[in-house]
């Protein structure tokens, strides 16, 4: 703006430090400074001292003004070149100018601030993950020390079989070659026999003794007699009994570790009694849900027609919570967007905005994006539900026998998302167990 503020500034006349300085471009200590105001030729605005005050090079008259419009500083000479712009007091445009920088600069402090926050955040995070990923480590670790422990396990039994496989085999072997020892003797006895009988002269002897050598001696069949045949079956349904017994453990190992890591985004989730369904009950904790109308609601835009949601709400990340449904044969536990449908009855499918896993009948399940049956072999006791924002995706398990029993994917999340219960209806008291929210215990792996 043509002025250079300073911190000391001399008096143009006694070379004492200014307190003010003259648009005649002119700085005073305090005793000028009087005098100059006493004069009423001297009748100039005055602003906090300046070390140096600038003049128009056109008019050479101090620049008092600033154009807004061209953001140039002027003289109340240049002033009419500028008349129908923005032209305010120079000072005035200074201290707006000054206290807009000072806002700035506290915004780029609270900026420079929350970053810093952030890098602590990220670092923390980092040192968490760190945390989690060596415990993950320790985990993997064990879990594959006792799976190769089992394997050995496994291959002793096998050696085992094997072994005793050959054992049995050399003793029916030993059984097999004495039985033809004696069939051999007794063969070379009947064959020493024929010889004697067929160099005699003696024509009677040949003749009665003949017909009792000819016929056949009782023998076995050996041809169909096998030793290695039943060695190798033996040792095949060994191995396939062995390739089984670790396929289900490595089955089993790998979904107890994704089990404990969808639970460790467990949220505390409360039911909301805001968007309860006339025909629920919902206990004061706002833990648990069941059938029946034993509370009166009031009607509202948050009700629901069935079900309840949670009061927490979620549009981004991950998060996890369990419910257990022990003793039901029919609810709907999922998540729900915002703006799904809920004044009256509607399907449990994703373009009405309903990610969930229906229980229709003992083992038999419906998802929300499929109209075939899902058929599991155990009745879960406790389900967990598992949603990735980013991801798309909604998945269950059966928390217990830590077992995926079904995901949803490809989940269209275009605004917020509540968690979802649904107890079902009670039909002559075989669905009367509540739905209970239930604190999340991360699942030990053996």
């Amino acid at each position: 703006m043509g002025t250079c503020p300073t911190r000391s500034v001399l008096c143009d006349v006694c070379n004492r430090k200014a307190l003010k300085s003259c648009l005649c471009l002119l700085s005073y200590c305090e005793a000028h400074l009087e005098l100059h105001q006493i004069s009423d030729d001297l009748e100039h605005k005055l602003i906090n001292p300046v070390e140096k005050l600038e003049t128009c090079e056109k008019h050479g008259r101090p620049l008092d003004k600033f154009c807004k419009t061209d953001q140039v500083c002027v003289c109340k000479f240049c002033e009419m070149d500028h008349r129908r712009h923005n032209v305010v007091p120079l000072m005035d445009e200074y201290e707006r100018k000054k206290k807009d920088l000072e806002e700035t600069e506290a915004y780029t402090q609270q900026l420079i601030l929350e970053r810093q926050t952030k890098i602590e955040q990220v670092n923390q995070s980092v040192k968490l993950s760190k945390v989690d990923t060596d415990r993950e480590k320790a985990n993997s670790i064990r879990v594959f020390d006792s799976l190769i422990q089992s394997a050995e396990s496994a291959l002793v039994q096998l050696i085992e079989i094997i072994e005793e496989s050959q054992k049995t085999a050399e003793k029916q072997a030993e059984g097999f070659i004495k039985e033809l020892k004696e069939e051999i003797n007794k063969l070379m006895k009947r064959s020493s026999e024929m010889k004697q009988l067929f160099h005699t002269k003696d024509h009677n002897q040949l003749l009665q003794n003949s017909s009792s050598l000819i016929l056949a001696v009782p023998t076995k069949d050996w041809s169909d007699i096998r030793i290695c045949s039943s060695l190798v079956g033996n040792i095949n349904a060994a191995e396939t009994q062995l390739g089984v017994a670790l396929n289900k453990e490595i089955k089993k190992m790998f979904i107890t570790v994704e089990a404990k890591r969808v639970q460790q985004y467990a949220v505390d989730v409360t039911l909301d009694p805001e968007t309860a369904s006339q025909s629920v009950t919902l206990s004061e904790d706002g833990k648990r849900v069941k059938s029946g109308h034993t509370q009166k609601f009031k009607d509202g835009p948050r009700r629901c027609y069935n079900g309840v949601l949670g009061k927490q709400k979620f549009s981004s990340g991950k998060f996890y919570f369990e419910v257990l449904a022990e003793g039901k044969n029919n609810w709907v536990l999922g998540v729900v967007k915002e703006l799904a449908s809920r004044k009256y009855y509607y399907e449990y499918n994703t373009s009405n905005g309903f990610w969930t896993l229906r229980l229709t009948e003992k083992n038999k399940y419906e998802a929300a994006d499929s109209k075939n049956t899902i058929d599991v072999t155990t009745s879960p006791e406790k389900v967990g539900v598992y949603v990735s924002y980013e991801e798309k995706l909604v998945s269950f398990y059966d928390v217990d026998n830590a077992q995926l029993i079904y995901s949803i994917t490809d989940c269209k999340f275009d605004e917020d998302v509540y968690p979802y219960l649904n107890p079902g209806y009670d039909f002559k008291g075989q669905n009367f167990a509540p739905l209970i929210i239930c604190p999340v215990r991360a699942q030990k792996i053996k």
